[in-house]
């Protein structure tokens, strides 16, 4: 969530950086309803100091007047009586009129927190300009030795690539078929030696991420709504996420599944004021995650690169509020991704996020893409999207009232919403389909990478 007081300073800069991020939202409705809203607060705030003084300055002599009528008689106690309805009529004409204005302040509340919450986080100037991902600029890419991805993968290994489809049939390692029985389309089930490989990435990945000072944590994936609102999933990627109706059968809130860790990371401290001294907080997890995949029809249905249900490891950070900061933090977490890809072999790029690519809650993203050599047209070979890193400044902090002050919460400094970022560590099975298409033999087979081995009980080949 934007802050309101800079819209009003700066509605420019919001209108602008709805324009770029390709998001349409009323900020000009906005800014007339939080007018509105500020005059009636600005009347009634002066109605109730009238109703103070008033109270205080005719109190005593209503007091007298009560007194004095008791004693009076006639024409004297019906001019007494006239004065104190006078005096008790004008505190009540103050309080209907507070009673109306609290009711139009309270009737723009919801229109304003809809809006409020639609707006967009400006993308950060340095970001690219673009009207699509098509307009993500390459940052850089990364082979390993003896490997290109700008030449066919038959000239340099001598035989034509197999698809992670023909992989996983011919050697057992999925079962598309009982997948889509039991749980519908883009569902699968994960067998033999193509479980364990899945498995060791997620353990790899966990230990490569905690070894870098990342505290492992096990984290919800059915969390309320105020989560999902909390770390900008909501309103705008509802449509993405499941949803558990508890209310229509007697429960006291329904809840959502997560489509990714960063959820329930971010979540663990709402409302908290966080000592300075103790950041940056660095978590990591390894969960479930569950996206509907909504507006995706006909795409990548086939296979493990576009599907309802997988497992990732997730990192996060939870830093000062300094811009500076937030830039060092973002550079270290792609450099993490960088050589944990790097040890397993997987030739990548990175691709700096156009501003039409960023979605509401990102001052930046930088996407890691992996070649994956049965992917693309007449599978000649592609990169496809395996990691995605994000810095949003305090939008997701300010939603989830997360603070730091110096001293922390008995500090006497002034309280800052904190600064959060994330990024993908792995996510499987997708990183799977590079892992089996790059490291695949002539004969069938699949080597597995050093680090994985361990994981596997030594297993060094698959096939």
């Amino acid at each position: 969530m934007i802050d309101l007081r800079d819209l009003r300073e700066r509605p420019d800069r919001y209108r602008e950086g709805a324009r770029l991020k390709k998001i349409d939202v009323e900020i000009d409705r906005l800014l007339d309803l939080d007018a509105r809203r500020r005059a009636i607060v600005t009347e009634l705030e002066s109605a109730r100091a009238e109703q103070n003084r008033i109270a205080k300055e005719t109190g005593p002599e209503i007091g007298r007047l009560a007194g004095a009528i008791k004693k009076a008689e006639g024409v004297e106690r019906a001019a007494l009586e006239a004065r104190l309805n006078e005096l008790k009529a004008r505190p009540a004409a103050l309080k209907a009129r507070v009673q109306e204005l609290e009711a139009q302040s309270a009737s723009l509340d919801p229109e304003i927190a809809s809006l409020l919450l639609q707006v967009p986080l400006p993308p950060d100037p340095d970001v690219p300009r673009g009207e699509s991902s098509d307009d993500n600029v390459e940052l850089r890419r990364w082979n390993p030795p003896g490997f290109d991805a700008g030449v066919p993968f038959a000239e340099q290994r001598g035989f034509a690539p197999r698809t992670h489809l023909e992989i996983v049939e011919r050697l057992g390692l999925a079962d598309f078929e009982r997948g889509v029985k039991l749980a519908g389309s883009r569902s699968y089930v994960l067998r033999g030696d193509g479980a364990r490989l899945h498995h060791a990435v997620l353990r790899y990945a966990l230990d490569f991420i905690a070894a870098k000072g990342f505290t492992p944590l096990t984290v919800p994936v059915l969390v309320r709504e105020e989560a999902m609102v909390g770390t900008g999933f909501f309103p705008a990627g509802r449509e993405q996420a499941y949803h558990v109706a508890e209310t229509s059968r007697g429960g006291g809130y329904d809840l959502f599944l997560t489509g990714t860790g960063e959820v329930s990371l971010m979540g663990l401290h709402a409302g908290e004021i966080l000592d300075e001294a103790d950041l940056p907080l660095r978590y990591c997890t390894v969960s479930t995650c569950f996206r509907r995949e909504a507006g995706a029809a006909g795409k990548d249905t086939a296979g493990l690169y576009r599907i309802h249900q997988f497992d990732k490891v997730e990192q996060v950070v939870i830093c000062r509020p300094d811009e500076a900061e937030s830039r060092r933090q973002h550079a270290e977490m792609i450099g993490s991704v960088e050589e944990f890809l790097r040890s397993l072999g997987l030739p990548y790029r990175l691709l700096q996020c156009c501003t039409a690519d960023l979605g509401p809650k990102n001052a930046d993203m930088v996407d890691v893409e992996c070649w994956m050599p049965g992917r693309g047209e007449d599978a000649r070979g592609a990169y496809g999207e395996t990691h995605s890193a994000s810095r949003l400044y305090d939008f997701q902090c300010r939603r989830l009232n997360m603070r730091t002050r110096p001293g922390g919460a008995g500090g006497r400094g002034e309280t800052a919403f904190c600064h959060s970022l994330n990024n993908t560590v792995a996510a499987s099975p997708r990183l799977l389909i590079p892992l089996l298409e790059i490291h695949q033999n002539a004969d069938g087979t699949v080597t597995v990478p050093e680090p994985l081995r361990a994981y596997m009980g030594g297993t060094a080949t698959i096939g």
